[in-house]
């Protein structure tokens, strides 16, 4: 008498079950591609921004070029302005830095070219908030920095709250809004570091890191399709094997 040994499934889930396998794998594949290819923007990303950084300070974009201001075209851009600080009108924006937590002290610029900038002169200490503690150069102003796009809404869990002054982002419009300012520049200015390091606010913090993770993300989606793959051939080979003892019996 010999075993009855029948397949695991019928034949029409096993031909569901392969359809669906392909499917999957075909998104697998699909998403592997679009990290490959993301991966490919981000670094070309990476090189731009590099060059922005270092590349000599050119004029800060004026009314004209606002609408067209965009966070992948010119943020970093690397600037130079001459003005007047208005010191009496600085924001306090709550910042976690390399030198701790505090502020970042934005103050209205108002260039000689007849628009304002926010210019983030940098960070202080949480116990050294006092203006008095900080250098406030007065007269006109020449001043180098990086372009930054606006950071509207506040932080992670944390609205911005103008009334009561609490600040977590530098929301260029809400600031400007809350100051009483016109004619303000759609972006932000983080200053350079200044000839004294020690000095307070201090500037040329700006972390430029971008994350790329792209080549992870697409070995994992490749994984999932070989996976897969292996998953269905090792279906249909225990479903073969099983039709031949089948058969055989």
């Amino acid at each position: 008498m010999s075993d009855d040994v029948s397949p695991p499934r019928s034949r029409g889930a096993l031909v569901a079950i392969n359809l669906l396998g392909l499917v999957l794998v075909a998104g697998f594949l699909g998403l592997g591609i679009w990290q490959v290819q993301r991966r490919a923007w981000k670094l070309d990303l990476i090189t731009r921004v590099e060059a922005r950084v270092h590349a000599e300070p050119g004029p800060a974009p004026g009314p004209s070029d606002w609408p067209r201001i965009g966070a992948e075209a010119d943020a970093y851009r690397h600037l130079r302005l001459t003005g007047v600080f208005e010191h009496d009108r600085a924001t306090l924006v709550q910042a976690l830095t390399a030198l701790g937590g505090g502020y970042w002290v934005l103050t209205p610029f108002r260039s000689d070219l007849g628009f304002t900038v926010l210019v983030n002169r940098g960070f202080v200490p949480a116990d050294r908030r006092d203006p008095a503690d900080w250098r406030q150069p007065g007269g006109t102003v020449a001043l180098t920095g990086l372009l930054r796009v606006s950071e509207p809404g506040g932080g992670f869990l944390r609205a911005n709250d103008p009334a009561a002054g609490r600040w977590y982002s530098r929301d260029v419009a809400a600031i400007a809004q809350a100051r009483g300012l016109a004619e303000v520049a759609p972006y932000f200015i983080d200053a350079d570091a200044g000839p004294d390091p020690a000095q307070l606010p201090v500037g040329g913090l700006t972390v430029v890191s971008f994350r790329n993770e792209h080549f992870v993300y697409a070995l994992t989606w490749f994984a999932l399709a070989a996976m897969t793959l292996g998953a269905l051939a090792y279906l249909d080979r225990e479903a073969l094997a099983g039709g031949r003892r089948g058969t055989a019996g």
